[in-house]
């Protein structure tokens, strides 16, 4: 399945877009110097992604907390809590799925590269069941994984570079999707930046940047004035998620803005000559005093009440009015739906090699695009979902498969699929899987573990496995009384 956004058009108004699932596996780098429109790249990014996968933005300037509300971001204020606070908040942001903005505005450089080290190796390091996909934004990448050494320790530089070498090399099998923006190339870490596939490249003077993005882009070292002739809001884009060749790109409006960003000129005050050298030269206690509103104090969250809503909070593209009760009608058509995805899901190649966590947010990605509200499904009923669907047991109420079933509760959810599709087979007479067709299934290319597997379900007692002397292998189900059609093992 292809989910994909546009971000802009071409030069002849062609839109342009960025395959999302493409993304995840592939990472992006951004680079464009200040001013340039990396942050409304981003933006744009995130604004039209934010309905199909989840958002964690490393924010140290406090740009991105404006997506809050609009979309369901939960803003977490590093400044506000301590090492362990922080390293818990991101081990249930990775629990729940939620997207963030970590704004780190209110913090030094030394501490925003601690808070975000100790965040990204606490959401490299989940469990494997909670390894979710998600696109992790990191503005200004070039502050936490410097090339050099600058003005911090080389403690606090060793454990941030870490980190983004941890997301940009070792985070695709655990779902983290590194998007990283910086200023200059030549400032941010070789390693860092070599593991992304995709690439948008902004406006940028000195050579050395330009030169390392020509070759980024494939470019010759003389095409790379090109990068200095970019226009605001203008990249070159490549990648297999946006084009095979160099594509330029002006980047479309977004809908939310930064905070506290002055667009344009502003009217000079109406005080000139005289009157503004009394105004900047008069005795203070001479001077009126301007009475301004005192500004509303911030409001701090303790980390529980963060951790609760966080554990809370829906995505405002997932918030659904409350359903009316459905028709029977309704309730077939919704059924029926949900079990076309699964099967079109099962039928994709290697479909069986993914993680549960990533197909399951490919299950919910295409549900949403079928206007599916609520599937009544999580994860745990997922895995169970998908392995009937790999066995071709369309739905539950089937009444031809309710026995199978039944014996089917007793088997492991990573056994599942195996089990039922030799049950299957049972059921209508059909020769038995050879042990190619049950390594495929069960998601590995190890023969020893499909008769490793078989000897688990026999000693269970859920399976009976016979070899004739013609070498010819047959599996019975005894609680069913049935037994495939034997074949060469």
């Amino acid at each position: 399945m292809s989910a994909s956004i546009v971000i802009g058009t071409d030069r002849s108004g062609v839109p342009v877009k960025v395959d999302i699932e493409e993304l995840l596996a592939t990472r992006l780098l951004v680079q464009g110097n200040s001013g340039s429109g990396k942050s409304h790249l981003l933006r744009r990014l995130l604004e039209e992604s934010a309905s199909l996968v989840q958002q964690v933005v490393i924010d140290p300037e406090g740009d991105f907390v404006t997506l809050a509300e609009p979309f369901g971001h939960v803003v977490v204020d590093g400044s506000a809590y301590d090492q362990a606070e922080i390293a818990k908040l991101a081990a249930r942001i990775r629990t729940h799925r939620a997207s963030v903005v970590l704004a780190l505005d209110g913090l030094d450089l030394e501490a925003q590269m601690r808070c975000a080290a100790v965040f990204l190796n606490t959401l490299f390091d989940a469990p494997r069941d909670e390894w979710y996909p998600a696109l992790v934004v990191v503005d200004e990448a070039q502050m936490f994984a410097p090339a050099a050494a600058g003005d911090v320790s080389d403690e606090v530089r060793r454990l941030s570079l870490a980190a983004m070498t941890n997301l940009m090399c070792r985070g695709r099998k655990r779902g983290l999707a590194g998007v990283i923006a910086t200023q200059r190339l030549a400032k941010l870490a070789k390693n860092v930046a070599a593991e992304a596939s995709n690439f948008l490249m902004g406006r940028t003077f000195l050579d050395i940047d330009m030169a390392r993005a020509a070759d980024l882009l494939g470019m010759e070292r003389r095409q790379a004035e090109a990068i200095r002739d970019l226009e605001r809001g203008h990249f070159l884009g490549l990648g297999p998620a946006i084009a095979r060749r160099p594509v330029g790109v002006r980047i479309a409006d977004v809908q939310t803005r930064a905070r506290n960003v002055v667009q344009g000129l502003m009217p000079l005050p109406s005080a000139a000559g005289s009157d503004m050298e009394s105004l900047l030269l008069a005795e203070p206690l001479a001077m009126e005093p301007v009475r301004r509103p005192e500004p509303e104090p911030a409001v701090v969250l303790e980390a529980d009440e963060l951790l609760e809503q966080i554990e809370s909070t829906v995505p405002a593209a997932e918030q659904v009015e409350p359903p009316t009760e459905p028709s029977l009608f309704q309730q077939e058509e919704t059924a029926s739906q949900v079990a076309a995805i699964l099967a079109e899901m099962a039928a994709e190649p290697d479909c069986t090699f993914q993680q549960a966590a990533q197909l399951f947010q490919d299950f919910t990605v295409r549900c949403r695009m079928a206007r599916i509200a609520n599937t009544g499904i999580d994860l745990a009923a997922f895995r169970r979902r998908f392995a009937m669907a790999v066995a071709g047991i369309p739905d539950e109420s089937d009444l031809r498969w309710r026995d199978v079933l039944r014996i089917a509760a007793q088997v492991p959810d990573d056994l599942l699929a195996p089990f039922l599709t030799l049950a299957v087979a049972a059921t209508e007479g059909m020769p038995c899987p050879d042990d190619d067709a049950l390594a495929t299934i069960y998601g590995t290319r190890s023969p020893g573990r499909i008769r490793r597997l078989l000897d688990h379900l026999e000693r269970s007692g859920l399976i009976v496995v016979r070899t004739d002397y013609g070498g010819r292998r047959s599996v019975g189900i005894p609680e069913l009384g049935l037994t495939t059609a034997p074949v060469a093992a």
